[in-house]
């Protein structure tokens, strides 16, 4: 495995780890999802630009678009709870209650 994959993969990794670990705000869980983004858009970067087909040129572009899509219904779904609930802690969300 060359460098950069390596550096891709634990950056993804680092991403899980911390989405996994750092659940107390809505916020650090939505840095987490970008980072895992982030670290998918420049291995699929890496990756098309390998290959040199012009059918593999737009994916990065669709990629981030996508996650400018998710960022924005993160940071909308933030403001939303933080207005209801008056913080963003993951542990006064409950799913069961309306």
């Amino acid at each position: 495995m060359t460098m950069p994959y390596f550096t891709f993969n634990t950056a993804f990794l680092l991403g899980i780890l911390g989405l996994s670990l750092h659940r107390t705000h809505l916020v650090s869980a939505l840095l987490c999802i970008e980072a895992m983004m982030l670290a998918l858009f420049t291995a699929l970067t890496m990756f098309s630009s390998s290959l040199n087909l012009p059918s593999t040129a737009m994916s990065p572009i669709l990629l981030l678009t996508f996650s400018a899509c998710e960022a924005g219904t993160g940071l909308a779904l933030l403001v939303a709870t933080a207005r209801t609930h008056g913080a963003d802690h993951l542990q006064n969300l409950n799913l069961l209650q309306c």
